[in-house]
């Protein structure tokens, strides 16, 4: 199987950021630069787990542009896969791990008069790179961060600091709760809002947005959602003439490249589209953000999605 490229990064530190949350500083393991990247870019880390490898993506946190410096953030999940777990508890200051290149699936809007950017909890990380590359260009922007408790806040000194009054904190644990749509109501013309956190603060934005005739152009979101286990079912690849196991406990694209499948893959997480699959025959569960009705009887995402049948067939 042909795998894109990966970059081979050496870990000079390893911080504890909040007791859930670890920041991790990558160095070129040879060489001495790194590929640039713009605000709002990730990474997918490749991590190896006895016999299986996780593959996850975070968002890049520094400066955007050249560097020979990359820092990422993983928190730790309640109901881990793996992946999670293998950053926080075997990664280790001189460890060499694979990268991909950076990617780019959510950017900033150069168009935008001004930018309002709201987080939840985990969902600040591509905001870090934002706030740099925004006060960089003098944009006019400001930061909203929902967050349960002020202990469970991912950088929230740096942000003080480096932010001051740009910084709205909306901290559940004290009834300072986001309300987007009051957020959104009083918005001068072409301002565009950025979000990025829980799939339920996500939705409520998008909703407001919609709701007071905000342009759609104008509404900005990322989506990383984790492949949710699912009942075992059996993948037949047709091209391939080879009939695949899909356990309840990994997602389908994850099975085909254990078996070294050739499928092409970006975000993992059924929002950038580039491992739509044909679909020949069976009946999909769709779990993505991407795919048009339309195209849900043809097309599956294997990244989150999976069989809502035995068995699917695929033009692999």
């Amino acid at each position: 199987m042909k795998f894109p490229p990966t970059l081979a990064v050496r870990v000079t530190k390893v911080e504890a950021v909040t007791p859930a949350i670890k920041r991790f500083t990558l160095m070129p393991a040879e060489g001495d630069a790194l590929p640039g990247f713009s605000a709002g870019s990730h990474v997918v880390v490749h991590m190896p787990d006895g016999g299986r490898t996780h593959r996850n993506a975070y968002s890049l946190l520094g400066a955007a542009g050249g560097s020979s410096v990359y820092q990422i953030a993983v928190r730790r999940q309640e109901r881990s896969r793996g992946g999670s777990v293998y950053m926080h508890e075997w990664v280790k200051v001189g460890d060499v791990l694979q990268i991909t290149p950076p990617s780019n699936l959510f950017p900033i809007d150069r168009l935008a008069a001004r930018h309002i950017l709201i987080a939840g909890g985990i969902g600040i990380t591509p905001f870090m790179s934002y706030i740099r590359d925004l006060s960089a260009q003098t944009a006019p922007y400001e930061l909203h961060y929902a967050y349960r408790t002020p202990e469970q806040a991912a950088f929230r000194d740096e942000l003080a600091m480096q932010l001051g009054e740009r910084l709205h904190e909306h901290d559940a644990a004290s009834g300072r709760r986001l309300t987007p749509r009051t957020l959104l109501a009083d918005q001068p013309l072409g301002t565009h809002v950025y979000v990025c956190g829980p799939e339920s603060l996500t939705e409520s934005v998008i909703e407001a947005a919609r709701g007071l005739g905000w342009p759609a152009s104008h509404v900005h979101y990322e989506r990383f959602a984790a492949p949710q286990p699912g009942r075992p079912f059996k993948v037949n690849c047709a091209r391939s003439e080879r009939e695949i196991d899909v356990p309840g406990d990994v997602s389908l694209l994850e099975a085909l490249e254990a078996a070294g499948m050739d499928v092409p893959s970006m975000c993992r997480g059924g929002v950038c589209g580039r491992c739509a699959t044909d679909l020949l025959e069976g009946e999909a569960e769709h779990r993505d953000s991407y795919l048009p009705a339309e195209l849900r009887s043809r097309k599956i995402m294997p990244c989150v999605s999976r069989a809502n049948c035995e068995r699917l067939v695929l033009d692999l």
